[in-house]
């Protein structure tokens, strides 16, 4: 058996600063940390689906450092469009799966379940992107190990949720060459995705593609075109996914203390 914790779009700013004046988003972070810490048993990894901190400083990625520093278990993360690839390394120099230079994709195998981890960020840009030169590198890793199952972690959904101010700033390009790549690959199990601030799936290719809720403020459920760009402070939430040697199954968990649990009567 195999426990992997997934958390994203924790936003973290420098210390005692608040994101929009108002969220503390290093006190959302330390509720998931601690609860990601009382899980029996342990994950064997935790992965962190882009947007670790809020406008990519020395600074806030220092913070970030300090507040997982408590978790024991391996860390894999991704940006988002909100992070600096250069500024992660510089402040995360021993997680050396991350490449020196260039977009930061990665893969992991010490695993029962493959990991390929692919860097949509555009420097500059909300939306993502996977131009040819990451379809190229994503085809050359999933032709690798044509059996062992697989995962993809990245931070752009490669799908639309219906939230149309997020779509806008979606994967703008490349999301049907990526399907087609999903499709004559059967061993990929999931795509694991953040950027939405709230859990949705969808299939892709034969994959599940899944996006985790957000540590800190969520993104209303606005499917109407006349919604506006906002946000909310709906409960936080993340996933734990497990691998039993056949199949990875899926779970959502909400951040927090809440009573029980109580035996039924």
């Amino acid at each position: 058996m195999m426990i992997l914790a997934q958390i994203s779009d924790l936003h973290i700013l420098e210390p005692g600063k608040k994101l929009s004046g108002m969220i503390d988003t290093a006190a959302c972070l330390s509720k998931a940390v601690l609860c990601i810490g009382r899980l029996n048993p342990q994950p064997d990894a935790l992965l962190i689906t882009g947007d670790l901190v809020n406008v990519g400083s020395i600074e806030e990625y220092e913070h970030l450092r300090t507040l997982l520093s408590p978790l024991k278990m391996p860390i894999y993360l991704i940006p988002g469009n909100h992070d600096n690839r250069d500024m992660l390394r510089k402040v995360f120099p021993k997680l050396s799966y991350l490449p020196t230079t260039g977009a930061l994709h990665y893969t992991i195998e010490t695993l029962p379940v493959r990991i390929i981890a692919l860097d949509t960020t555009v420097p500059g840009k909300g939306s993502g992107a996977l131009d040819d030169a990451a379809l190229a590198w994503l085809a050359t890793r999933l032709n690798e190990a044509p059996k062992k199952p697989t995962l993809i972690m990245m931070h752009h959904p490669p799908f639309a949720t219906g939230i149309e101010f997020m779509d806008v700033m979606g994967l703008n390009d490349g999301v049907d060459e990526f399907a087609r790549l999903i499709t004559s690959h059967s061993n990929v199990e999931r795509i694991l995705c953040g950027h939405v601030h709230r859990a949705v799936e969808a299939r892709v290719g034969n994959a599940v593609a899944m996006i985790c809720p957000a540590t800190c403020h969520q993104i209303p459920l606005a499917l109407s075109t006349e919604d506006r760009e906002g946000f909310t402070l709906e409960p936080p939430g993340f996933r734990l996914h497990l691998w039993n040697g056949k199949q990875l199954i899926s779970h959502s968990a909400t951040i927090g203390d809440f009573p029980g649990p109580y035996r039924f009567a």
